[in-house]
């Protein structure tokens, strides 16, 4: 089963996406931390999200790019903490942005999805503030916006976390 969980900033959507893969009653849990750590904001948020998921059994690996070259465990309940992160990264990564990232990413998020029972992706919601970016900034959220989509469409059930609230946009059962 592949979800995706949006969500703006403090929303809350990486509380619930955790929520969903420890209910899942699956015992094997695999965080796929996306964050490159490069100031003190980035240790801090990496500190808060390894103290949210503190006793509730899961192994991280790290995986800021190459998505689609990683062997997650099968039949494992894999979070994938958060799709922005690794667009940006491969995105601005020496190989490339555009096509080619967008290509790395979605192949990772098959390929996951297609090994793990259920796969969580957790992506920001970044389209909503009215900004006019420089050319480069919005050709990498174009890339996250049609990441989103494209995940969207193949998921089971897509969220968006609102002050705390997940709104079910699309729930299909198997």
């Amino acid at each position: 089963m592949l979800i995706l969980v949006s969500g703006g900033s403090g929303s809350g959507k990486s509380e619930f996406a955790e929520g969903l893969v420890v209910s899942s009653g699956l015992n094997e849990r695999i965080y796929l931390a996306t964050m490159q750590v490069w100031d003190a904001e980035s240790v801090r948020r990496v500190e808060r999200h390894r103290a949210m998921r503190a006793g509730k059994g899961f192994q991280t690996l790290e995986c800021p790019t190459g998505l689609d070259r990683l062997e997650v465990p099968e039949h494992a309940a894999v979070l994938l903490e958060d799709l922005s992160n690794l667009s940006a990264n491969e995105y601005f990564a020496p190989q490339g942005g555009g096509k080619a990232a967008f290509d790395r990413v979605l192949a990772g998020i098959t390929k996951a999805a297609a090994r793990a029972d259920l796969l969580v992706v957790v992506t920001n919601e970044l389209f909503s503030d009215g900004v006019r970016y420089d050319p480069e900034t919005a050709a990498y959220l174009e890339l996250l916006a049609d990441l989103n989509r494209a995940i969207a469409a193949k998921a089971d059930q897509v969220y968006e976390v609102v002050c705390g609230i997940p709104v079910a946009w699309k729930e299909v059962f198997t």
